[in-house]
This record gives structure tokens, C-alpha cells and sequence, in this order.
């Protein structure tokens, strides 16, 4: 290997397709390693937690089972809704929310857990399995191509030796000295054999070993699909727990769904504030506008009274406003001087103002 180095020796170079080969398993190793790694890094964002599972794996136990961030948000939310009181609109929001959460964080586990067996596990078992075996056949080869190369070395010596013992054959002590070369020559070619030998062997063991990469590539690609289709079934789940806890909430008018897709990419800003739904409300259709402006007339004009039901939770600022929650039914009435985007609302002994935007009067 030094002669090598220095100029000294001749290298027996590898073909073409084996190099390719070693090549492409190289290739594979170092991605394999990459995609794994911040395949872990998106599952379990937390380092302190990575190395903690990492610990308890190598030492084949389990680790403590712990609240992830989406469980751990939920139990905050629900601690503090009850706290807060699960009557009010802002503590039975958070007790929904907290819920919702805590699906979320149920359904983060089982991507994390079926991740790593259909597509960590498969690359982990490549990068310590097959290919640790490659590199254990790939470091043989290289020890049999260095004793081939230093076999062909040695041969080579001989032979300018014995042709040196030639021209110089004048005594009987030389021609000694020619047997002796010719012997050493005649070794030299039997070792060069046998290395060559050991050394196509090796070469070939290789070679099949390196051939299986492309089913490997396979197997990957099929452990990908799996990751793919876990994550759809993730966030389809997520997606459909936000949907109800949207509907549950009340986040938004029913009339308002069909119409906000527009604004959907905006920043989603406050809706607590009537100025904020009336100016929404500006984009519903003519004949709806119609309608509710004209029940609201008539009942500013008027001194009775209209049961109205409630579009979603309101948290009252003050004491003069009534809090409110989804889908309830309240009765609403006008007094003189209000302003035109407020009523007067009434739940069993508790009155007070409530934005006129929050509400849809009945029949």
C-alpha cells in the first residue's frame, strides 16, 4: 500500500461495473442517512427527546411514555378552561379546543409510531445491516487486491533479478545465483495465482452484494409510500378534527362559508369585534343583506320583541353586554337611542347589549 502511495507499485484497478456499483451503494448510504435523520428530526422535533429514545433503544428498554406538545396545549387549555368556568363562552372555547388538541396529539402518535416501523426502521436496518456488510466485503477486497498487487510486486523483482543473473553468467557461482532467481520467480508466479484467485472471488462476493442495492431501492420505495399514506391519513385527521372544532365553535356564520374562500390565504385577524362581521358581512349576497337589514328595521321600528339564535360565541366586554354562545336562542328588542349595530338581548333573568352581526333573527 505505501509503494502504492510513493509511485512504486502497479494498482490492479477494479472494472468498470464494480466500480459503478460501489459508486451507487455509497450514493444510497449517505441519502439513506440524510432522509433518516430528518425523517426523525420532523417526527420528534425536541433533541433532548431524540436522544433520550435513542438511549433507551440501545439499551433494549422502553421509554417513558410522556404527554407530546399538541396533548400537552390540550391539557392547559382544558385546566384552564374549567378554571375560567365551563358556562363561559371563553372557558367552554377552551375546553373544545383542548379536546380538539388532545385528538391531535393522539393522532401525531400514531404517525410517529407507524412511521417508524414502515420507513424508519426498513432505512435503519439498511444503513446497520446491508450495508455494514457491504463495507465488510468491500474492506476484504481491498486487503486481497493489495496482496495481489504486492504478489505482482514481488514477481516483477524476480524477474529483473534473474535477467540480471543472466548477462552476468561467467562463473559457476552466478549460475547459482541464476537457479536461485528462477526458483524465486517460479513461487513468485504461484503466489500471483493464488492471490488472483482469492482476489476474483472476492470481487465477485462483492459485486453480488452490491447488485442487491437495486432492491433495496425498491424495498424503499415501497417503506416511502407507506410514510406518504401515513402522513395523508395524519393530516386528513387533523383536518377533520379542525373542521368540527370550526363548526363547534362557531367560528363563522354558516352563510359566511360560502363566501370567504377569498380570503382564506389572509391573515385570519379577530372576530370578537362587530365592526370586523359587519364589514364581513358587506360581502354576503344582496338578497341576504336585504332580508336581515329588513327584520332588523322592522324591529328598531317597532317595540316588541323577536327570538333570535345565536351565530357564535361572543365574550361580553362589559358589564352592560351579554355574553353569548353558539346556536342558542335569545330574545332580542330595541330600545330608543341604541346604536344601530347593537340589541337588547334576553336569556331567562340576564339581559344586556349583543351585536346585531352575532345573531339571526327567526320567524
Amino acid at each position: 500500500f505505501t509503494e502504492e502511495k510513493l509511485g512504486q507499485a502497479e494498482k490492479t484497478e477494479l472494472d468498470a461495473h464494480l466500480e459503478n456499483l460501489l459508486s451507487k451503494a455509497e450514493c444510497t448510504k449517505q441519502w439513506t442517512e440524510k432522509i433518516m435523520k430528518q425523517t426523525e428530526v420532523l417526527l420528534q422535533p425536541n433533541p433532548n427527546a431524540r436522544i433520550e429514545e435513542f438511549f433507551y433503544e440501545k439499551l433494549d428498554r422502553k421509554a417513558p411514555s410522556r404527554m407530546n406538545n399538541p396533548e400537552l396545549l390540550g391539557q392547559y387549555m382544558i385546566d384552564a378552561g374549567n378554571e375560567f368556568g365551563p358556562g363561559t363562552a371563553y372557558g367552554n372555547a377552551l375546553i373544545k379546543c383542548g379536546e380538539t388538541q388532545k385528538q391531535i396529539g393522539t393522532a401525531d402518535r400514531e404517525l410517529i409510531q407507524t412511521s417508524a416501523i414502515n420507513f424508519l426502521t426498513p432505512l435503519r436496518n439498511f444503513i446497520e445491516g446491508d450495508y455494514k456488510t457491504i463495507t465488510k466485503e468491500r474492506k476484504l477486497l481491498q486487503n486481497k487486491r493489495l496482496d495481489l498487487d504486492a504478489a505482482k510486486t514481488r514477481l516483477k523483482k524476480a524477474k529483473v533479478a534473474e535477467a540480471r543473473a543472466a548477462q552476468l553468467n561467467t562463473s559457476q557461482p552466478e549460475e547459482n545465483n541464476i537457479m536461485i532467481w528462477a526458483e524465486e520467480v517460479t513461487k513468485s508466479e504461484q503466489e500471483v495465482r493464488i492471490t488472483q484467485s482469492e482476489f476474483d472471488r472476492q470481487a465477485e462476493i462483492t459485486r453480488l452484494l452490491l447488485e442487491g442495492i437495486s432492491s433495496t431501492h425498491a424495498h424503499h420505495l415501497r417503506c416511502l409510500n407507506d410514510f406518504v399514506e401515513a402522513q395523508m391519513t395524519y393530516y386528513a385527521q387533523c383536518y377533520k378534527y379542525m373542521l368540527d372544532l370550526q363548526k363547534q365553535l362557531g367560528s363563522f356564520p354558516s352563510t359566511f362559508l360560502s363566501n370567504n374562500n377569498q380570503s382564506s390565504s389572509a391573515p385570519v385577524q379577530s372576530v370578537s369585534t362587530p365592526s370586523v362581521l359587519a364589514s364581513a358581512s358587506a360581502s354576503l349576497p344582496s338578497v341576504s343583506n336585504s332580508v336581515v337589514t329588513s327584520g332588523i328595521s322592522e324591529l328598531k321600528s317597532s317595540s316588541g320583541s323577536r327570538k333570535a339564535r345565536v351565530l357564535y360565541d361572543y365574550d361580553a366586554a362589559n358589564s352592560s353586554e351579554l355574553s353569548l354562545l353558539a346556536d342558542e336562542v335569545i330574545t332580542v328588542y330595541s330600545i330608543p337611542g341604541m346604536d344601530s349595530d347593537w340589541l337588547m338581548g334576553e336569556r331567562g333573568n340576564q339581559k344586556g347589549k349583543v351585536p346585531i352581526t352575532y345573531l339571526e333573527l327567526l320567524n
